[in-house]
Parts: C-alpha cells; sequence; structure tokens
C-alpha cells in the first residue's frame, strides 16, 4: 500500500521514451510492454501534454484496452510552453483528457516548476485551478515537478501546502552533486510531510552506463545484476517513495526491471556498501567544482550560461557522451536566453566573485573546446 491511499508499487512506467519505429511511437510495442507491466502487478503511468505523442499512444495502449480501475495515470501541465493567457495553459488538461481518454487523471502534476518557469502558475492562477479540477472529480491527487534548488522548493511548498506530492530528480549519481542537490531536495520534501515520486533514477540512461569504474564495482558486487538495476534499486529504498518512474524504451530494458522490482523490499546493508563505493569512485573524476549559485552569472557583461556549461562539460567527463552534453547546454544556457562559453572576453569578474574560486576563464575554454 503506497501512499496518498493509493496501491502502487515501486516501479513506475514513465512514457517519455517511448519506442519508436520509422519514426514514430512504436504503439504494438509500449502495447506488449504494457502488458508485461500490469501481469507483473504495476500500475503507475507517466505521460505528459508535452511528451509529443506519448499520451496518444498510452490511449492505444492502456486506457482503451483496459477497465480504468487497473491503472494510476499521471500527467502534466507545462503552462510555461506557449502560453501567453490562462485559458491556453488550461487548455493543456483538455487535450490531454482528449488524448488519453482517461476520463479523469490520478495524478496531475504543474510541470517542470522552478527558475523563469514558476511564475507562470501563480500568473494564471494555476494552484486553485487545479484544486476545482479535484473538486470535480477529474483529478484524483495535485503535485508538481520541479527541477530547481532545495530553496525553491521550500518556497513553494511553504506558499502551497494543498500540494499533496512532489516530484524530484533523484539518483545516487546526483545524490551530493552540488549542481542537482538531490538529497537536500528529498529532505525539503520530506520535512514538509510530502511523499515524492522520482524521476531520472538512470539520469537519462546515463547510469545504466557509467564510468568504468563504476560499473567495476557493481559488477564486482553483482555480476549478473544489470548496472541500471543499480540505480533504480537506490531510488526506490528511499523513505516515503510513492514510486520510482523508469522512461523504459524497449521491452528488454522493461523485462530486465521487472525482474528485480517484482520481488524489491529494500537494499541489504551489503548493497548499500556497494552503491556507497560507486559514488565515492565517481567522486574521485576530477570536475568543474561549480556550485550553481550563479554569482558569476550576476556579474558577466556577456551574460554567458557559466553554470550551464559547466554543467554540460561535467556530464562529457563523467559519461563520455557528447551529444548529451551538448543537450544539456542548450537546455541550461540556450533556452534560457544566455550566451555560449566563445562568447567569454575574460575580463575576470566572474572569477572576483566565485565563492568556489573557480578558474572561470580556463574551465570556459576547456568548454569551448569541447562542445562549441
Amino acid at each position: 500500500m503506497g501512499y496518498l491511499g493509493e496501491e502502487i508499487r515501486k516501479l513506475g512506467f514513465g512514457l517519455m521514451r517511448l519506442p519508436q519505429k520509422d519514426g514514430v511511437i512504436d504503439v504494438e510495442q509500449v502495447k506488449e510492454m504494457v502488458d508485461l507491466f500490469l501481469e507483473a502487478g504495476f500500475t503507475y503511468f507517466d505521460t505528459a501534454w508535452a511528451y509529443a505523442g506519448s499520451e496518444d499512444a498510452i490511449r492505444q495502449a492502456l486506457v482503451e484496452r483496459y477497465p480504468r480501475e487497473r491503472y494510476q495515470l499521471a500527467t502534466k501541465n507545462a503552462a510555461w510552453i506557449d502560453c501567453k493567457t490562462k485559458e491556453e495553459a488550461y487548455a493543456q488538461f483538455d487535450v490531454s483528457l482528449k488524448q488519453t481518454g482517461a476520463g479523469y487523471f490520478d495524478f496531475y502534476l504543474l510541470h517542470n516548476l522552478g527558475e523563469d518557469r514558476s511564475h507562470y502558475f501563480d500568473d494564471f492562477d494555476m494552484w486553485n485551478w487545479v484544486q476545482e479540477k479535484k473538486r470535480a472529480g477529474l483529478i484524483r491527487h495535485v503535485g508538481f515537478s520541479i527541477h530547481s534548488t532545495p530553496e525553491e522548493l521550500e518556497e513553494i511548498l511553504q506558499a502551497h501546502p494543498e500540494m499533496e506530492f512532489v516530484q524530484l530528480q533523484i539518483n545516487y549519481a546526483d545524490w551530493d552533486n552540488p549542481a542537482v542537490q538531490s538529497r537536500r531536495c528529498y529532505e525539503v520534501a520530506r520535512k514538509y510531510g510530502k511523499p515524492v515520486i522520482i524521476m531520472e533514477p538512470v539520469k537519462g540512461g546515463m547510469l545504466a552506463t557509467p564510468p568504468e569504474a563504476v560499473q567495476n564495482v557493481l559488477k564486482a558486487a553483482e555480476p549478473a545484476s544489470s548496472v541500471a538495476s543499480w540505480a533504480v534499486r537506490f531510488a526506490a529504498d528511499l523513505d516515503g517513495v510513492i514510486t520510482v518512474l523508469s522512461g523504459m524504451s524497449n521491452v528488454e530494458q522493461m523485462k530486465d526491471n521487472l525482474s528485480y522490482m517484482k520481488t524489491f523490499t529494500g537494499l541489504s546493508e551489503s548493497q548499500k556498501k556497494t552503491l556507497a563505493q560507486a559514488q565515492e569512485e565517481l567522486q574521485k573524476i576530477p570536475l568543474i567544482p561549480c556550485t550553481t549559485c550563479n554569482y558569476c552569472a550576476k556579474v558577466c557583461p556577456m551574460q554567458i550560461g557559466i553554470s550551464g556549461s559547466f554543467t554540460a562539460m561535467n556530464y562529457l567527463t563523467l559519461y563520455g557522451d557528447p551529444a548529451a552534453a551538448k543537450g544539456q547546454a542548450n537546455w541550461l544556457v540556450d533556452s534560457h536566453g544566455l550566451k555560449h562559453a566563445d562568447a567569454c572576453i575574460k575580463c575576470g569578474k566572474c572569477e572576483e566573485a566565485c565563492p568556489q574560486h573557480i578558474a572561470i576563464r580556463d574551465c570556459l575554454e576547456q568548454v569551448k573546446a569541447a562542445l562549441l
């Protein structure tokens, strides 16, 4: 029995990265994955208005094939995407209802709060609006997802105690990462008594292929277990967790997740020690020690996305994946209207402001050479 009176097991089916065939979602494979998931006793499905084709696919693969009481369906409202009026933001809900055909949503989230996105939900009075939808029986539980600082999370929870749950990015790589602060965000949510839904437990697939030293630790402990399984189990072991979302992209990933989560009851002490060793190996890798305080950004005359550039560079260092690193740079720099490292004029104001005493100009040169 999970939190909020819902019977939910600790694995959720994230529908953001569904399998594709000829450039479109492979609904037949999704049907097979849905069948395996439900047969194993799992029930939580997570989609979003912003996940192109996902709501339509889950209507075909799940809603039209199973009784409504067999599953819980979550979707999300991204009011900050192309919405200039509250009517446009509210319309996302109607589109989601139509695309899923679900009749109502068990869990409805205000999507990706934080930074300059949060004000849209205030401007459009969406906090009261979702409560109206709940009273109308169209939503059973209301919460929000956030990729931001623990301080901003706490501000939102203080302002909106009516929120029933929080969705957070949590994984063993980000647990004590100063740029993500997974542990501190988790602790804030629990401080306010909010149950947590975990997203990105495998960090977008990165922890399925972590650095070799980390893989060696995990494989030595359990040669037969997938490396990705350690990441999901780390998240599922935390107290107060409703479910852990895994963005499964094919039948093989579904079968792997089900193989160890069907019987999961918690990590043993030896498994916890193994994960601590894996975290120690990650910490040995030399990264730019940026804490994303963004003091540098406040004094940069060129408006360079310094912390975002450093996060992208650290991705490249850790996982050796240029495409993922450039994706981080696009999200954290371009989408925030900031400039890239090649705009640096080497004035040095950023270094004077940096509490970590980072040689920012030299690091921006590294970013420029590696990613631009």
